[in-house]
């Protein structure tokens, strides 16, 4: 009987991934068709002040049109070193801007790293992925070894994103270096100026080295336990998933609020527990993503989750555009901001980034932001949703035994 049963289970499990292959295919190029443009959104957003956390000066960014000046200013008075990480560099007029500043500094002595992923960027053209010889340059590529194709732990994006210059400007947030994150789409950023840079220093210099150990940075900038502003990054390679926990330690202890911002809500088992958990005893549990993202199968099986969620009592807003941001703040205390999206892939997968920070005043203008974008989405109600279409809830099944996968 076994050698009978064997092969069909071959076929079976062969049969499944084709028709979840041609599902998935199907469900994107539906959602691709009816996809508007994506609209400039930012009108109607706080003017944001820098406010103090200890020793720290924080600048919290909600456009592109007001990050990339000030970063590129940043890139331009450094003295010292420039670290430059993101998964997303284009060849556009917001990147190229970045590549010149980058040259330059390099030219005048400063010591220039550039890293990237290999994957996100292979599509750029070559010529713009050559910079001077100056220019200390690495693309992560998760294959280095025939061998490494039998080990899970490759199989992860460098999904971070952040600027350092000289250890003490920062910045961390979901931004990517592209014309699309200052003209189309909703993301956040946050800018540390003071001894907590020299955190994202450190993991920027950490990281380069384990990557490139034959090109390790021998410069380091002292850094400090500081219990207000925490630096977390997701390893893939140590199996280390510190922001994964973080949210669940936070959701866990919230008592008032939970706001949640992300492009990308497929929390794993365990967190959608917590979620739900807390908005059934009484937290206000909010959270907000794009009604349309550029992923339209995330898209399919985050709305997998709606019915659940609004049973428990958390309230869900579908964002007019693409919001790109990965942010929460709880309670009017503490607050993230990184490169880390809800889903499985960045919670025990990428490579990624996440600052946590304990602020009152930091957290009144992270709630800010948030009803700023809740007044451009609409909310949806357990009422409308059991009323949604035949088609909605078709896709939704369909995808639905790829949310382990997520």
């Amino acid at each position: 009987m076994r050698p009978v049963l064997l092969p069909l289970l071959k076929r079976g499990l062969a049969l499944w991934a084709v028709f979840e292959a041609a599902a998935v295919t199907i469900l994107e190029l539906t959602w691709l068709a009816r996809r508007q443009r994506y609209r400039h959104q930012y009108i109607g957003h706080p003017d944001f002040t820098s406010v103090t956390v200890g020793q720290n000066r924080l600048l919290l960014y909600a456009d592109g049109e007001d990050l990339f000046p000030d970063m590129l200013a940043a890139i331009r008075t450094a003295r010292e070193a420039v670290y430059l990480e993101s998964f997303i560099f284009r060849d556009d007029a917001i990147g190229r801007a970045f590549k010149a500043e980058l040259s330059a500094r390099a030219d005048a002595g400063v010591d220039v790293y550039v890293l990237v992923d290999g994957f996100a960027t292979l599509l750029e053209p070559a010529r713009f992925k050559r910079f001077p010889k100056n220019v200390h340059t690495l693309a992560y590529t998760p294959f280095r070894q025939p061998w490494d194709v039998i080990d899970l732990r490759h199989y992860a994006f460098e999904h971070r994103k952040l600027l350092v210059a000289d250890g003490r400007v920062g910045f961390i947030g979901g931004f990517n270096i592209a014309d699309a994150n200052s003209v189309s789409w909703r993301d956040t950023q946050l800018r540390i100026e003071g001894p907590a840079a020299a955190e994202l220093a450190g993991e920027f210099e950490h990281f380069w080295s384990w990557l490139a150990p034959k090109q390790r940075i021998e410069r380091r900038y002292r850094r400090t336990l500081d219990p207000l502003i925490r630096v977390l990054g997701t390893d893939a390679h140590r199996m280390t998933f510190p922001i994964r926990n973080m949210y669940m330690e936070a959701v866990e202890r919230a008592e008032r609020r939970i706001w949640l911002t992300n492009p990308y809500f497929v929390p794993d088992p365990a967190l959608l527990d917590e979620l739900k958990a807390a908005g059934r005893r009484g937290v206000d549990v909010r959270v907000l993503l794009p009604w349309q993202s550029n992923h339209g199968a995330i898209d399919w099986l985050s709305r997998g989750n709606f019915s659940a969620c609004l049973a428990a009592g958390i309230r869900i807003f579908g964002y007019d555009g693409m919001i790109h941001a990965k942010t929460c703040t709880v309670d009017g205390v503490w607050s993230t901001i990184g490169t880390a999206n809800l889903d499985r892939l960045s919670s025990a997968g990428n490579y990624e980034i996440n600052v946590e920070v304990y602020s009152e005043a930091l957290a009144s203008q992270m709630e800010a932001l948030f009803e700023s974008d809740a007044r451009k989405a609409t909310e949806i109600t357990a009422e409308a949703w059991a009323r949604r279409p035949a088609t909605l809830r078709l896709g939704e099944t369909l995808i639905a035994p790829l949310r382990v996968l997520a």
